[in-house]
């Protein structure tokens, strides 16, 4: 409900700019859109849920008696978001039944309804390993969670949006609960240090995009994307460098989101220190939202100047690839070795976008998805390994873990061999998908360029693969036992590793649809080429 009220002010307030001055009168009333509740479901349902928990955790006064609740009312609140947007999907994926919300600052479209869908699992797999997380830290209290619902209803906005404004609004929304998150571990100065990098360059990275909105509002006359394509589609702008810097400055406010080169600095510094299953959720949901974001705005609003924003893309892809994976091969330390490496796959996603076709969108898509489970799954092996602390992410402490976790040691390989691309995962498809997108087009220097990308990347994987597998361990047999003295009834023992029973549950199911979608990829693809933006 606040929500809708301050896009309905919005959209009063863009109507009341279109009026002449002249003609305002001191009693004219202020018309006001009508809000559609439905439609805007999933929305309202994550903002309530997360309202609704911080109230009621803060009047219990045994919170660590209920604490075990939050984790499945988080998941029960995200659920039933991703089951109201699996209601829309039926009319939404019909380019004659979808809707605009709000007077048209929201699409609720096979787009919007897909990343709902996406974020919404993704925030159900990432609760289920923080609540491992915080009980194995001592940390007690719902901030998380809620911070958790916040940011992902600010995805869901970001993939709904039809504004820039309203997209701004969304960004802000993801990004600060993102902070708050990275640094919501009080014991370790390693968190507290990525928060405040990833506050300060957020929040420039932020003013940036908010002056490309108001170059583009000043090249256009209007931060309505539908508004942007007619005007833009009708009209033969012969000085467009407003607009090109306008595009130009999104760009750059984007490309931080994506952790795209050269906007990628804070992504290791902060993947490292942040909490291990925060930076897994970080991972998924900004990604998904900050590329929901940039093919909308690219695809709808700036489809008639695909030629001014093309090759920018195309640099930001190679750059993003090569940057990535030649960093990744030479870290020592997991979490930074994956920060890298998702630098490097936000380049091959953008290959997708470079090629402004609906398989090149589709191939995005795909691969999106495929992503967010490959990574929380990696997450979840990190959060286990990294025991108590959260600080033991050296590619030394993985040395011997097929012996003392030879399951989750298998997870672990499956998940990176997915990354480097191998056949049988859903890795593979997604990059043979974006790399037969660009051939599609004719540019075949970035498709040669990213087969060799994918080469030099595998090796970063096959370090960590080589470490588990076939080095010695050089850690003791009970190296654990404090951990294995405070297990409870929900933590399950995989040799000399204690992986609680909802880890199982996210390396499962993050396990599972690797695979199929890898072996049997037809299902996704049809769900991603449902999605397109049309």
């Amino acid at each position: 409900m606040i929500l809708a009220t301050v896009l309905a002010g919005i959209a009063g307030a863009a109507r009341l700019q279109e009026t002449d001055l002249g003609e305002i009168v001191t009693d004219a009333p202020i018309v006001m859109p009508e809000v559609d509740w439905q439609l805007i479901g999933p929305i309202n349902v994550l903002i309530v849920g997360a309202l609704l928990l911080l109230l009621v955790a803060s009047l219990a006064r045994h919170t660590r008696w209920i604490s075990g609740v939050y984790v499945w009312f988080t998941a029960s609140v995200a659920t039933i978001a991703g089951l109201v947007a699996i209601r829309q999907w039926d009319n939404a994926r019909d380019p004659l039944e979808s809707v605009s919300a709000i007077a048209n600052a929201l699409k609720i479209d096979g787009f919007s309804v897909f990343f709902t869908i996406l974020i919404c699992a993704a925030a159900i797999l990432a609760t289920f390993l923080v609540d491992d997380y915080l009980r194995r830290e001592d940390l007690h209290g719902p901030e998380t969670f809620v911070l958790m619902l916040l940011s992902a209803s600010g995805g869901v906005i970001m993939a709904s949006a039809n504004d820039l404004i309203v997209l701004f609004l969304g960004l802000e929304i993801l990004s600060i609960a993102l902070y708050v998150l990275a640094g919501s571990h009080l014991r370790r100065a390693e968190s507290q240090e990525s928060a405040l990098k990833y506050f300060v360059l957020g929040g420039f990275s932020s003013a940036v995009f908010l002056y490309g909105v108001a170059l583009i509002y000043g090249a256009t006359g209007s931060t309505n994307l539908s508004d942007i394509s007619q005007y833009l589609g009708e009209n033969v702008i012969i000085g467009n460098g407003l607009l090109v810097a306008g595009i130009a400055l999104f760009l750059v406010g984007v490309g931080f989101k994506i952790a795209a080169v050269p906007f990628h600095m804070w992504t290791p510094d902060v993947y490292q220190g942040a909490p291990s299953p925060i930076t897994g959720f970080m991972a998924a949901v900004a990604k998904a939202a900050g590329f929901a974001a940039l093919l909308r705005v690219l695809l709808i609003g700036m489809a008639s100047n695909t030629l001014d924003w093309r090759p920018v893309v195309w640099v930001l892809s190679i750059a993003s690839m090569v940057v990535g994976a030649v960093l990744a091969a030479v870290q020592d330390d997991v979490k930074r070795i994956m920060a890298y490496s998702s630098i490097s796959h936000a380049g091959f996603i953008l290959i997708g976008v470079h090629s402004a076709t609906a398989d090149g969108t589709s191939g995005a898509l795909f691969y999106l998805f495929a992503y967010t489970f490959i990574v929380l799954g990696s997450f979840a092996v990190i959060t286990v390994v990294g025991r108590k602390g959260d600080a033991a992410h050296a590619l030394s402490d993985y040395r011997g873990l097929s012996r003392r976790s030879p399951v989750l040691a298998m997870f672990f390989a499956l998940f990176l061999l997915a990354q480097a691309g191998i056949p049988a995962t859903s890795g593979f498809m997604a990059k043979f998908g974006v790399i037969r997108a660009a051939t599609d087009i004719k540019s075949y220097a970035i498709a040669i360029i990213a087969m060799f990308v994918s080469v030099i990347g595998a090796f970063a994987y096959l370090r960590i693969i080589v470490t588990m597998f076939m080095s010695g361990d050089d850690h003791e047999s009970d190296h654990e036992s404090s951990r294995g003295s405070n297990s409870n009834d929900g933590v399950l023992t995989a040799g000399a590793v204690h992986v609680p029973r909802l880890t199982w549950v996210v390396l499962s199911i993050a396990a599972g649809v690797t695979l199929f979608c890898g072996i049997a990829p037809q299902a996704l693809v049809n769900f991603a080429s449902d999605a397109l933006l049309r």
